[in-house]
């Protein structure tokens, strides 16, 4: 790792060097040490690194709410009355709910909401503009507010290469993973995790796999779903036993800034349970 800070900082002064480099080799790289280190070239194009990760006309909106410790059974009752009000609406909004969590383990009094949209931005502006101009809306809204301490509002792409996201029923939680990546390292993530998912879909706990486009930028978050704790335990364990997980894993920790999981309990109108 020493050897490889000291070529970069000597290429800083040649910018093809630079972006030639790249952190995170490719899991089935049997060469030199050396080669292990480079994924694939990064050329400048004049195309966003989003449009080859992912389908852009789908946007996925991710509303954090953290709620007052005393306010969370009115907080839950409210917004569930906001979900039936936009349903009401759905054929208008291009929107749906995916899904709903209140976090058992991390974050605690925290909401997680993940909104569909289809249509890209476009659609993103019309709904705004509808519900805020709803009466009954703005109404919900100003109520929610005393319920809450904060809230934060992330616009997301799903991965190309993740499952496509399906409703789960029966009794599920899931765990969300969180990274914040280093700047620049978004393709080299996809190039990787587009093996290493391939590791995690035997017993279909591959929930969705989303980055970010507005909001805090290059945070990468991979959602699964699991029948209980032990069930997370035992299909963990039952990945890192198979050859090749391990080093798509390993590839990708250079990459990582900081990282977080949150235990996630499914809310009683969420669409996927």
């Amino acid at each position: 790792m020493l050897k490889l800070r000291n070529l970069l900082a000597v290429g800083k002064g040649n910018n093809n060097a630079v972006r030639s480099l790249s952190t995170t080799p490719s899991c089935n790289d049997s060469e030199s040490w050396f080669s292990k280190l480079l994924v694939r070239k990064i050329e400048p194009t004049k195309e966003s690194h989003s449009r080859m990760l992912s389908d852009k006309e789908i946007i996925y909106a991710l509303h954090t709410h953290n709620v007052r410790p005393d306010s969370m059974g009115s907080y839950l009752n409210n917004y569930k009355n906001t979900v039936a009000l936009i349903n009401e609406k759905k054929a208008n909004l291009s929107t749906e709910l995916v899904a709903s969590w209140t976090v058992q383990v991390g974050d605690m009094d925290q909401c997680l909401h993940l909104w569909k949209y289809t249509g890209g931005f476009e659609k993103i502006d019309q709904a705004k503009d509808d519900l805020w101009n709803d009466p009954e809306y703005l109404s919900l809204m100003q109520e929610r507010s005393k319920f809450l301490r904060s809230r934060h509002l992330q616009y997301l792409l799903a991965f190309s290469y993740w499952p496509q996201i399906a409703s789960r029923t029966g009794k599920n939680i899931y765990e969300m993973r969180s990274y914040r990546l280093t700047p620049g390292t978004m393709i080299e993530w996809g190039n990787n995790w587009a093996r290493a998912i391939n590791y995690r879909q035997h017993n279909n706990e591959a929930f969705a796999g989303f980055f970010s486009q507005i909001g805090r930028l290059y945070n990468v978050h991979h959602i699964w779903c699991y029948k209980s704790l032990q069930d997370r335990k035992e299909t963990r364990e039952a990945a890192w036993r198979s050859p090749g997980w391990d080093e798509c894993v390993a590839y990708t920790v250079p990459l990582i800034r900081d990282m977080h999981c949150r235990v996630l309990a499914p809310t009683e109108f969420s669409p996927s349970q």
